[in-house]
């Protein structure tokens, strides 16, 4: 199967001479030994930091309304909304459904008793 995916993807990007033989390009292709990272490796290391100069162009997809970004979490918050989008790998998951809801402080909603 990755015989055929990189004789594909090598034969469809035009660079290969029309005389050349997939079938022959793809052996090379195989010999020639390929770096390749394993998922354990990725989880490990250490994340690339975000660009904190795209603040002045993201908004909340829902709210419309600036976002704050928390290095501490590595999250975009939205603070009216209640709301945090998470940053993988650098960039924004602005997906509303991968969002995180933030816990409120119930400490002000309960009232405290009076002493008389």
């Amino acid at each position: 199967m990755f015989r055929s995916v990189v004789g594909r993807l090598v034969t469809e990007t035009g660079r290969v001479p029309r005389c050349m033989r997939t079938t022959a390009l793809t052996q090379r292709l195989t010999a020639v030994s390929v770096s390749a990272r394993s998922f354990s490796d990725v989880k490990d290391e250490v994340q690339p930091p975000f660009d904190s100069s795209l603040l002045q162009f993201l908004v909340c997809p829902l709210s419309k309304k600036p976002l704050r970004y928390e290095a501490k979490t590595n999250e975009l918050i939205n603070e009216e909304l209640g709301i945090a989008y998470p940053i993988i790998d650098g960039v924004p998951n602005m997906i509303p459904q991968e969002a995180r809801l933030l816990q409120k402080d119930t400490d002000t909603s309960i009232p405290t008793p009076t002493q008389g």
